[in-house]
């Protein structure tokens, strides 16, 4: 149910009511019972739940341990993989691809 604000025009008492959307709005202020105005707010943010979401919306306590979990695993195998690779890029391509020997293939032609 959506939170509306309200102001006291007598003592400016200034309070949220949670009501539906479809409830009237409120005509009396709850301390003075002088009548009130319902003040535009900026709202709230809302959270989608379920599944079809996008990925940092709202997760379980067990999807998130399990990440933790895996991320905990991954890090020395990158560490690995990025030294492995560090050595490969310093050595020159002795290696080429099959586009590459078209690309030979057709200026040799």
């Amino acid at each position: 149910m959506p939170t509306y604000e309200y102001e006291c025009r007598k003592c400016h008492h200034h309070f949220e009511e949670s009501q539906s959307i479809s409830a009237k709005p409120l005509q009396t202020c709850p301390q003075c019972q002088g009548k009130v105005d319902r003040v535009i707010s900026g709202g709230s943010g809302f959270l989608f739940k379920g599944s079809g979401f996008y990925i940092t919306d709202h997760r379980s306590k067990d999807y998130k341990e399990k990440a933790k979990a895996e991320k905990r695993e991954a890090k020395p195998d990158a560490k690995s993989e990025s030294k492995s690779e560090a050595k490969s890029e310093s050595k020159p391509e002795a290696v080429k691809t099959a586009a590459d020997r078209l690309k030979d293939q057709g200026a040799a032609e």
